[in-house]
């Protein structure tokens, strides 16, 4: 991969050297991988701009997305448009996260291009990175922490090996536990792959 290459997938030069530590790191090491790597990304982040999860919901969203903890409108309306106390409740006891007023789940939500989220994979991805993403969290919002996060869950999730297939279905489920975007996700993977084997 080339700044040229990268200039055409509309991606700012700043990836540039990230990319290609993060490309080496955890051998995302052809054509397949890395197109697969970048497009997934791509659609994750609205190609790399977006380095954060956005939990600035409306009411509705909360009960839809969240039935269990917002069962009612009483509750969702304490709780819309606030992305910390949204996130302190959904979070809250999952992922090694504390209780709610521990604040665990807003400390620990989602950052990076593959979003990492929740305590556990914050400890386990800073330990292999040797970066206190605990005492930091913000870390995973400079390019290099957001990719090198990635590659990490890229590695720890077998996603070479389904690129190295074009399984972009199971590699689609391990990122996202469905299939959300996949027509994008495939689109941009494909033109990925055309402009880095051009």
């Amino acid at each position: 991969m080339n700044v040229e290459q990268l200039h055409e997938l509309g991606i700012d030069a700043k990836w540039f050297d990230p990319l290609l530590e993060t490309f080496a790191r955890f051998d995302i090491n052809t054509p397949l991988r890395q197109a697969a790597f970048v497009g997934q990304c791509q659609h994750e982040s609205g190609n790399f701009k977006t380095l954060e999860e956005n939990l600035n919901y409306k009411p509705e969203a909360l009960m839809r997305v969240w039935p269990s903890r917002f069962p009612d409108m009483e509750t969702a309306l304490e709780y819309a448009h606030n992305p910390e106390k949204i996130a302190n409740k959904v979070y809250a006891g999952r992922m090694n996260n504390g209780d709610e007023e521990s604040g665990d789940g807003w400390k620990y939500h989602g950052r990076g291009l593959i979003q990492l989220t929740g305590k556990d994979n914050y400890t386990l991805c800073g330990d292999a990175l040797m970066l206190d993403l605990l005492r930091d969290p913000d870390i995973l919002l400079t390019p290099q922490g957001a990719c090198l996060s990635a590659g990490w869950f890229w590695r720890k999730h077998g996603l070479n090996e389904c690129a190295d297939v074009k399984e972009y279905i199971l590699m689609t489920k391990r990122i996202n536990g469905g299939n959300l975007g996949l027509e994008d996700r495939v689109a941009k993977m494909d033109t990925a792959l055309g402009v880095l084997t051009a």
